[in-house]
């Protein structure tokens, strides 16, 4: 990989130390230099800047003359200042109402006023191909740890509440003190090749019904290395088997968090016999083929865009001599 892939790149300091101390992140937090990236129901604040997008970052100041406020999670440090996640989803419509005109100074990752119009919660998915890489992978962590949050607000040991903590790195049960923290899901994801074709699966659902075709992929399973959960993966969707696996890359994926461990396998077996409950199809595709849809030039193949983790490995493989 010459770039990372979408969602990669977080430039942020995770403050492994500093959040250790309740005391320091109380203090940042009221720090006129640290910064808030608002989220209303994990859509993340941005704003439009000459055709792409910047994320709207807001001051604590700022955010006190809107009245808006909601739970805080530390994401790290960048040049000195804190940068929080603020989940908004109970505050009103302020923050995208009181934006017309200058901006405050530092609301961008590298700092400096701006102007332009209101900002707006845009959906990660549609930000993603807008913002600059880093500030992506900055808006992925946001999203991953507010949903995180939101859906771990009881110990999963007792039932009691829990409790933020950490500046939001983990979760402490009021009841029986367990300690729980943000999971990332290992997710393996492959294109199988025989020779001159590789196999894409359309999964029910969304790729259906964009009658898209994408690398077979899967959760890893309990016990299980990644070259045994492609084997398994490509045998369960499609009847293949795979002998040589390869890595690719791999790419942080916040729907709602997991991780994507690209590879590349080479198929033993070329009969294909689908699950046809997960799949709509399974196909194996000749090289040339693949190279005219990663070119949005075959009406009968369509594959991801760029921002996905299939479409360079599916690349990768088109690309071979």
């Amino acid at each position: 990989m010459t770039r990372p892939h979408t969602f990669s790149g977080n430039t942020l300091d995770r403050a492994e130390r500093e959040r250790r101390d309740p005391a320091w992140i109380a203090r940042r937090e009221r720090d006129p230099a640290s910064l808030f990236l608002p989220l209303r129901r994990l859509d993340v604040l941005a704003r439009d800047d000459g055709g792409a997008l910047r994320l709207a970052w807001q001051t604590g100041r700022r955010l006190a003359r809107l009245g808006v406020d909601g739970p805080k999670f530390l994401l790290g440090l960048r040049d000195g200042a804190a940068h929080f996640a603020l989940d908004v989803s109970d505050a009103d419509d302020a923050l995208t109402q009181d934006g017309g005109g200058r901006i405050d100074a530092g609301s961008h990752i590298d700092g400096g006023a701006r102007t332009g119009g209101a900002p707006r919660f845009v959906e990660l998915r549609e930000a993603s191909v807008l913002l600059p890489a880093a500030e992506a992978g900055i808006a992925a962590q946001a999203r991953a740890n507010l949903d995180w949050h939101a859906r771990h607000q009881f110990c999963s040991v007792c039932g009691q509440p829990s409790q933020s903590v950490r500046g939001g790195q983990q979760r402490t049960c009021g009841g029986c003190g367990a300690h729980h923290f943000p999971r990332t899901d290992p997710v393996v994801i492959v294109v199988v090749s025989r020779g001159d074709r590789c196999l894409l699966g359309q999964s029910r659902g969304r790729l259906a019904r964009r009658r898209m075709f994408s690398a077979l992929a899967g959760f890893v399973d309990q016990g299980e290395s990644i070259e045994e959960a492609v084997r398994r993966e490509v045998a369960e969707e499609a009847g293949v088997q795979v002998g040589r696996v390869t890595y690719h890359s791999s790419q942080p994926w916040p729907f709602p968090s997991s991780l994507m461990i690209g590879c590349h396998a080479d198929a033993l077996t070329t009969e294909l016999r689908p699950d046809d409950v997960e799949m709509q199809a399974v196909r194996w595709f000749p090289r040339p083929q693949v190279r005219r849809a990663l070119a949005n030039a075959d009406p009968k193949l369509r594959v991801p865009a760029q921002f996905a983790i299939a479409h360079h490995l599916i690349k990768a493989w088109a690309e071979r001599a």
